[in-house]
């Protein structure tokens, strides 16, 4: 997934443009929407072209417009395996303008949030703050901190439990939960 704005450093915008358009008219790229693309890819098995990663298009809409664009709770919770119902819409809240983008059959709605309900931290913290701030305070048990230990890698975790302190106090407390495992492991490896 890529923007026409990550090929500027090897190009002037109408250099890049027209061999963005060749690529699209040959078929090696797809244009998902104004200066929006993606390498096509074809299942082997199938023959088919496949779609899209969302998140990826997500993350290039972050990169195209320069704004921070995290999932909403229900997308994130469903993302992380922690819920099966897969949203009727998928919804993305941003720092910047609201626009809806359509990728194939699916369309994307980016809204326009205010600061304070972005969580900060690195992208992959933010998804886990709004999965847990949807899942809410007394919904959220060892089932659901153990589905996101094994979920999440050792590094995942320690960026995690950094981010904690842009969290809210219940969330933050369930993050030291969900860290608890490697943080012994990390403090007794110290030792050793």
């Amino acid at each position: 997934m890529f923007t026409s704005k990550d090929f500027l450093d090897l190009g002037s915008r109408a250099a890049v443009d027209q061999a963005l358009s060749r690529l699209t008219e040959a078929g090696t790229i797809q244009r998902l929407g104004r200066g929006l693309y993606v390498s096509s890819r074809v299942s082997p098995s199938l023959g088919v072209q496949l779609a899209p990663d969302m998140d990826e298009v997500a993350g290039a809409l972050a990169r195209k417009t320069r704004s921070r664009i995290i999932p909403t709770g229900a997308v994130a919770a469903n993302q992380l395996g922690l819920s099966t119902q897969v949203p009727a819409q998928l919804v993305y809240l941003t720092d910047g303008r609201s626009r809806r983008v359509r990728v194939s059959n699916t369309v994307i709605s980016v809204k326009h949030a205010a600061p304070k309900d972005l969580p900060y931290g690195r992208p992959r913290s933010a998804m886990v703050f709004q999965a847990l701030r949807h899942i809410g305070k007394r919904a959220v048990d060892d089932e659901i901190v153990h589905r996101l230990r094994r979920r999440l890698s050792a590094v995942e975790k320690r960026r995690l439990l950094e981010d904690a302190r842009y969290a809210t106090s219940w969330i933050a407390e369930i993050v030291r939960r969900i860290a608890a495992d490697d943080e012994g492991t990390a403090k007794a490896d110290h030792r050793g």
